[in-house]
This record gives C-alpha cells, sequence and structure tokens, in this order.
C-alpha cells in the first residue's frame, strides 16, 4: 500500500486553511493491492461502540485505524440512518458525502447519499465548490440529520457532492470537518457548532487519540477529555489567532542542534494529514541530515539503520515533542523504511509546518474551542 496524504492547505496566511484536501497518492494501485484492503476491512469488521461516559458528558466515538494511514469513522444522515465512512479532520470545516446523482468514478466505488430515501431531507439553493492541489469537487449544500454515535444534529447543512475528480481509491466516502466556521463554504454552521448550539454536548472540546498499528482503539472524543488516554500533564497552547488550528512553535531540533523553525514558526495540527510537512528546503536539509536516499516521491533509508537514527524534537510553548524514528520511518514493500517528513506542495508566506498523525500517534490532542487553545501530553 502506498502512503495516504490528506492536508488543510492550499493559501497561507496566519495558518489560514482555505481547501480541505490537497494531495492524496494512490493507496491502492493494483488489484492484489485492492484484494489486501477488502480483505483487512472484512478481518477487522467494527467491533467498537460509541460510549458515553457515565457522569462525566464525554462522547467516545470509534475510529478504524487503516494501516497507520488514515482514521476513520461512521456516521449516519437521513431518516432513516444511511450509513458513512468519513474523515474527522481539523484541517477543514465542512461535512460533505457524495449524491447518488454523482458520476464520477470516486462515486461508482462509494456509499452515496440517497436524498429521497430520508423524509427529514431539506434541499436549498446553495452551491458549493471546492479546488483542490490534485483535482475539484462541486456539489450542493443540502440539510438533513447527521448522526455521530449518540449525538444527534439537526437540520444540518451539509454538502453532496455531485463532481469529485481526485483520487478514487480511499476507503472513506467523506469528510467531517472539525474546524472553526471562518473557513466554512457557503455560510453553513459547522457539526461542532450545531451540536454545541443545540446543547447536544456540554463543553465544546474534543479530543483525538490515535493508535499505533492496531486497527481498534483509536478514538475522537467529544464535550471533554478522558485522562485515560494520556499519561503526565496535558499542556495547553494558545492559538496564534483564534479562528484556526494553528500555534506558534519555538524550534525543531535533532542531536541538540537546531534544524528548522530558527525564531519561531508557525505549526498547523491536522488530524486529516497522514504525515509532518514543512517548507521544501528545510525538509530536503532534514532528510540529507538522516541519510535517505530519493527513490520516485518518496525517500528511504534501510530498515536496519532506523535504531540508529535520532528524535526530531519539536519545541512548542516551552515543552519538547520528541518524535523518535521508530515513529518517522516506515516499513515499505521492497524492505527499505521510507520518511513520513513530506514538502508543503505550496509556498507560503512564513514558515509553516503541518503536524499530522506522525506526531498524533505520539501526542494525545485536545482541541479547546472555548478557550481557543490546544492540550498536547503523552498518549498512552
Amino acid at each position: 500500500m502506498k502512503l495516504l496524504v490528506l492536508l488543510g492547505l492550499v493559501t497561507f496566511s496566519e495558518c489560514i486553511v482555505k481547501i480541505p484536501l490537497t494531495r492524496v497518492q494512490i493507496m491502492r494501485k493494483t488489484r492484489s493491492e485492492k484484494n489486501m484492503l477488502n480483505n483487512f476491512l472484512e478481518e477487522y469488521a467494527y467491533r467498537l461502540y460509541q460510549t458515553s461516559s457515565p457522569g462525566s458528558n464525554i462522547t467516545t466515538h470509534p475510529l478504524r485505524n487503516i494501516r497507520n494511514m488514515i482514521y476513520m469513522g461512521n456516521i449516519t444522515i437521513g431518516t432513516p440512518p444511511q450509513k458513512f465512512w468519513v474523515l474527522f479532520d481539523t484541517g477543514s470545516s465542512n461535512l460533505w458525502v457524495p449524491s447518488m446523482f454523482c458520476t464520477s468514478p470516486f462515486c461508482s466505488s462509494h456509499t452515496l447519499f440517497r436524498h429521497l430515501e430520508s423524509s427529514t431531507y431539506q434541499p436549498t439553493n446553495k452551491n458549493f465548490s471546492i479546488n483542490y492541489v490534485s483535482g475539484r469537487m462541486k456539489g450542493v449544500v443540502a440539510r438533513d440529520t447527521v448522526r455521530i454515535g449518540d449525538l444527534v444534529s439537526t437540520d444540518q447543512a451539509f454538502g453532496l457532492s455531485m463532481e469529485i475528480f481526485r483520487n478514487q481509491e480511499v476507503p472513506f466516502d467523506g469528510v467531517l470537518g472539525l474546524g472553526y466556521p471562518k473557513f466554512s463554504f457557503s455560510g453553513v454552521t459547522p457539526i461542532f457548532d450545531n451540536l454545541k448550539n443545540q446543547g447536544a454536548i456540554s463543553e465544546p472540546v474534543f479530543a483525538f487519540y490515535l493508535s499505533k498499528g492496531k486497527p481498534e482503539g483509536s478514538v475522537v472524543m467529544f464535550g471533554g477529555v478522558d485522562k485515560s488516554y494520556y499519561q503526565g500533564t496535558l499542556n495547553w497552547v494558545p492559538l496564534i489567532k483564534a479562528g484556526r488550528w494553528c500555534v506558534h512553535m519555538n524550534s525543531i531540533s535533532m542531536n541538540r542542534r537546531l534544524i528548522a523553525c530558527n525564531g519561531g514558526c508557525e505549526a498547523i495540527v491536522d488530524t486529516g494529514t497522514s504525515v509532518i510537512l514543512g517548507p521544501r528546503r528545510l525538509v530536503n536539509n532534514l532528510l540529507s541530515l538522516i541519510g535517505a536516499k530519493p527513490r520516485g516521491s518518496e525517500h528511504y533509508v534501510s530498515c536496519s539503520a532506523v535504531n540508529n537514527l535520532p528524535s526530531i524534537i519539536f519545541t512548542i510553548n516551552g515543552i519538547n515533542y520528541p518524535v523518535p524514528a521508530q515513529a518517522y520511518a516506515v516499513k515499505g514493500s521492497h524492505g527499505d523504511c521510507f520518511i513520513t517528513f513530506k514538502q508543503i506542495p505550496v509556498d507560503t508566506p512564513r514558515e509553516t509546518w503541518i503536524l499530522g498523525d506522525v506526531f498524533l500517534r505520539l501526542y494525545f490532542s485536545v482541541f479547546d474551542r472555548g478557550n481557543d487553545r490546544i492540550g498536547l501530553a503523552q498518549a498512552v
């Protein structure tokens, strides 16, 4: 299987997130790889259930880990409910799924929303379009009842995609954005804001725990924080500016040597990105320092050398967050290990890094809308 990259940006200005997805490398290119993914999904049937902790008002919703490449969960839309697998993405703000009228290749292999079968469906006169670095999508805005486990958002506006021009070989049907309303298309109120406004969650907080290697055990939780998913202290970092899941980072170092973010930079914390991304020149320098060699679009090292490679240390709000080589070097299909540091595919006006799942598997993350801050702690 190939590395999956999902990224929440195209235009940068103080961490502004403009586009919910930018680049997806093909996840399954051959029939055997496609069968491998299908067998994996069948083998690990969805055995976890959404739970609410008694007396805590925390709602925990399970996510499925697909080969450490993507974490997705199911939701339902409509009455009676129609189930969809979605990517829970802090890098975008909207919910969208494919429409039954979609004729793009992507839609032929994914679940489509059948609006005629929902008694609570309401059309609108709004359209939307999203331009990707790797494609584009357009559709219409509709309203219906959306459920995330026991959480119910009534009269929720969401996108019904009519044309999707992007990689079809991904296991999720759509995206559920958990970004701020500022970047929602067509003035749509995001689902998290609706849940908060409708009293479905007690606190304006959500959090992620991403499992390491196991298909089960990952969760997104709403309304509070379950301390059993992390150890030590939860360190809070204020957002650079309310409205974007972006924080100030002090430095990036290796072997006590500063290698990037000299004088500070910006870091987007993005559950919709599989890897860690940064500016081209700085990423190339990092790859050179660890001895990674290019092969196609990837950079590799010998897996036998991984235990001798240094940790990359991200210092945020004065706290060090090491990412060891065992986390950033992943065994590939040819016996070598590919490096999960990638170049941001667009130019940025200031140094910006995107901390995706490679980072978030190590650190439990809390997104506090009420106080405009992110909490990080060592994951269990």
